[in-house]
């Protein structure tokens, strides 16, 4: 949802990323093969991934620099999920760029448990604007 967010802020008002795994190029080095030949299915030539489309710092980074507008972004990572360094890097990166977001963390791992609850968090959070009977 970042990335479509990022990537077209004039189609995309807002998004959600719940424990998402917001710095794809930082786990390349994690991968075994099967993997990796998976990400390549997924995204063409890894070693052109930083930079690309599918790089959320890089999307980040030139929607500030086009001064498009900013599409309101809510972000969630429980404490115990194997992705919650990363999801504090890109929430400090965003910091950093004065994008708007929402940000939740709490006791929580990379499980449905944790999603169901913040899920309604999310929905609450939503910018929807509902039509006038």
């Amino acid at each position: 949802a970042f990335k479509l967010a990022l990537a077209h802020p004039k189609r995309y008002a807002a998004a959600a990323s719940l424990s998402g795994a917001l710095d794809v190029v930082a786990l390349l080095p994690t991968l075994d093969k099967a993997e990796r030949k998976e990400w390549q299915a997924i995204f063409g030539n890894l070693k052109k991934l930083a930079g690309s489309d599918n790089d959320l710092d890089y999307l980040a980074r030139h929607l500030v620099k086009s001064r498009a507008r900013r599409p309101r972004l809510f972000q969630c990572c429980g404490t115990e999920d194997f992705l919650y360094d990363q999801n504090v890097s890109f929430r400090d990166l965003l910091k950093s760029l004065r994008v708007r977001l929402t940000y939740e963390d709490g006791p929580g791992e990379h499980e449905w448990a944790y999603w169901d609850h913040m899920i309604q968090r999310v929905l609450a959070w939503l910018p929807l604007e509902l039509p006038t009977p």
